[in-house]
């Protein structure tokens, strides 16, 4: 029967909007008569009976006032299959006018009218008319709702009410039950969903299958939220969450516009209000340069640093793309919140001193932030002349342009890879830290300040976006090794903090940044595996089925050349709190000028030549604590090069 039934409800879905509405309007007109014939016969308990003209004329007043009314309360234009409660409202609304109508009618008309037969007709209009829409509605759900996939929703508030409501209604997933910690809201049904705990969801998922979870939870913080994932991730289905209230509110979104867990979900950290003096202390009203405009904290500084409306903002940047991303970018900024900011796009590298002092001297530039640093440590360590000329002789020309130019403030983004180094990346940064530390000494007039800190999520080569890619290809994830841990904070935090921390402390001064907790690299990447709906598998375990498509594999690539299990952020344990509770003061070793410049004339001296082992053992006999244990990859390095040109030349590979 029931199939008998779907073929022509859904031929009916694909006629066109006209056609249904003239289908449907024909059908009205003729069950309403039907309706009124039928409590006629009804009422006189018999199978037919003689209509005179004036019943005659009762029932088509009747049929066609209907008809009308259902006209004027939108009826027929409401969609069936998206048919809600106000509409079944307008039906009973339409049938009280319509008995009315039958009752009037047959008085004006003197028509045979037993005082029952209105009362016995609205029951019959009622189901003649209210349920064929009924069904039509539950037969668009039981058959062409079914293909779409099982999602569970957390938090039966009003975001997950809307939610389920638009889900409902919508093409992409069908909402199957919520899930809420709340007791008073358990076991009660909404938008006919029932509300059950999170201890009953192993039954859940064995009995629907869902593909998802849906967070509809925005009233909570990122401790809360960080709990409910780790709960969560605990069953292998992708979680997903709902956008903001504020989100959905400016219209950037919708309620069922579900997106990825964002990162900082994953890291849990709530965040601390800003200190708005400390912002805008060394940028409104001033002319700003960011070298490294274009990088992953290059930009997030321009951003930031826009929002303190300075009078001019210069943006020095190497890469082209990069710059013209940027300059786009921080202009349409600029005209959207009608700031009077200069925005200035200059290309060059910060190895070219005199155009770097050009450029000061020509926009008045008061503050620096030096973003502009060749980061990645691998790349690094294969090229390291261009590592150490860019990250230490880049810094010390900035540096010194700064000084020519009388600017006030310049302050440095460093790492934690300067602390203790292992490679040359890290070597380097450390000593660009005593250069500028050393400048300090020797000049007043500008306020030199460093601000350390570690890895950020979402920058250029960050794990979490590389994770996430790996995972959708089905895998492998690729760990360096199961002990490494990591600090992890977020790109518009980090900027944040690099802003207020340059704005306080004296010349010279190191900040580090409080990252929070470490993060086990492993753990985290079993997390996202599970978050993004999979199971994780380590070192390929044989209890989990190897055809399972879900499995995600996690392998152990070893930890590369010059990386640390540990990183850390200060080289000592002389550190003072400021007025910022995320923002520390280091006290650290530093060397006098005449010191840093010997280093540096020798340092060039080597870089000029290509003598990457005198580079290498230069860094290591500075008081950088430099030190490391791993064979030197230069790709001009010369027991490198030659491995590589005998594995070459013989068809072997071993590096």
């Amino acid at each position: 029967m029931e199939k008998f039934l779907y073929f022509p409800i859904q031929k009916l879905m694909f006629f066109s909007r006209k056609t249904k509405r003239i289908i449907t309007i024909m059908y009205d007109f003729f069950a309403v008569l039907a309706s009124v014939y039928f409590a006629y016969l009804l009422r006189l308990d018999t199978t037919f009976i003689q209509l005179s003209l004036s019943e005659i004329s009762t029932f088509l007043i009747t049929s066609i006032v209907t008809v009308l009314s259902f006209i004027k309360l939108g009826m027929y234009r409401a969609v069936l299959r998206y048919m809600a409660f106000p509409a079944i409202g307008n039906i009973f609304l339409a049938m009280l006018f319509s008995t009315i109508t039958l009752a009037v009618s047959g008085f004006l008309f003197q028509s045979y009218l037993p005082r029952s037969v209105p009362v016995i007709y609205a029951g019959l209009a009622l189901c003649f008319l209210g349920g064929p829409r009924v069904l039509i509605r539950s037969y668009y759900n039981h058959y062409f709702k079914l293909n779409k996939p099982n999602v569970l929703i957390y938090g039966a508030g009003n975001t997950g009410r809307d939610l389920a409501y638009a889900l409902q209604n919508g093409g992409e997933y069908h909402p199957i039950a919520f899930i809420d910690d709340d007791p008073a809201k358990q076991k009660s049904i909404i938008l006919g969903l029932r509300v059950y705990s999170l201890s009953q969801m192993t039954d859940l998922f064995d009995l629907y299958q869902p593909v998802k979870i849906l967070l509809a939870i925005n009233n909570v913080d990122h401790q809360e939220k960080t709990e409910i994932l780790n709960r969560v991730s605990m069953f292998p289905l992708e979680v997903q969450s709902v956008p903001s209230v504020q989100e959905i509110a400016s219209g950037r979104s919708s309620i069922d516009n579900v997106k990825d867990i964002e990162l900082e979900d994953l890291l849990g950290r709530d965040p601390v209000v800003a200190d708005n003096e400390l912002l805008k202390k060394c940028i409104f009203n001033k002319s700003v340069m960011v070298t490294g405009a274009g990088g992953s904290i290059g930009s997030e500084l321009c951003r930031q640093i826009l929002s303190q409306q300075p009078n001019t903002l210069v943006l020095y940047e190497l890469n082209e793309y990069n710059l013209y991303q940027i300059e786009k970018e921080l202009k349409e900024t600029v005209k959207l919140k009608g700031y009077k900011t200069l925005v200035v796009a200059a290309l060059g590298s910060v190895q070219r001193q005199n155009r770097i002092e050009k450029l000061m001297m020509a926009f008045c530039v008061d503050t620096v932030y030096h973003a502009a640093a060749y980061k990645h440590v691998p790349i690094v360590e294969n090229n390291i002349v261009e590592g150490v000329r860019n990250n230490v002789y880049g810094t010390w020309y900035c540096a010194e342009a700064a000084v020519k130019c009388g600017i006030k403030d310049f302050v440095l983004i460093s790492t934690d890879k300067a602390v203790r180094p292992t490679n040359v990346m890290g070597a380097s940064k450390r000593m660009a830290e005593l250069v500028l530390q050393g400048i300090a000494e020797r000049e007043v007039g500008t306020n030199f300040k460093m601000v350390r800190f570690g890895n950020v999520l979402g920058s250029s080569g960050s794990v979490v976006p590389l994770f996430r890619q790996q995972i959708r290809k089905g895998g492998p994830v690729t760990v360096t090794h199961p002990e490494i841990i990591r600090y992890f904070m977020l790109i518009p935090e980090a900027a944040e903090l690099v802003i207020q921390a340059g704005s306080m402390g004296t010349t010279g001064q190191v900040f580090v940044l409080d990252m929070g907790a470490p993060v086990k690299i492993v753990e985290l990447a079993e997390k996202m595996i599970m978050l993004m709906g999979h199971k994780p598998r380590l070192n390929f375990d044989q209890s989990l089925n190897c055809r399972d498509h879900s499995i995600i594999d996690i392998e152990f690539s070893g930890l590369r050349p010059g990386e640390k299990l540990y990183e850390e952020l200060l080289i000592g344990d002389n550190v003072e709190g400021t007025s910022h509770p995320k923002i520390m003061a280091a006290s650290e070793n530093m060397l006098s000028w005449n010191e840093v410049n010997d280093i540096l004339s020798e340092l060039d001296k080597y870089c000029h030549d290509f003598d990457i082992e005198k580079i290498v053992e230069l860094l290591k006999s500075t008081p950088l604590g430099f030190h490391s244990d791993h064979k030197n990859t230069d790709l001009l390095f010369r027991d490198y090069l030659y491995g590589k040109v005998v594995n070459m030349k013989t068809g072997n590979d071993n590096n």
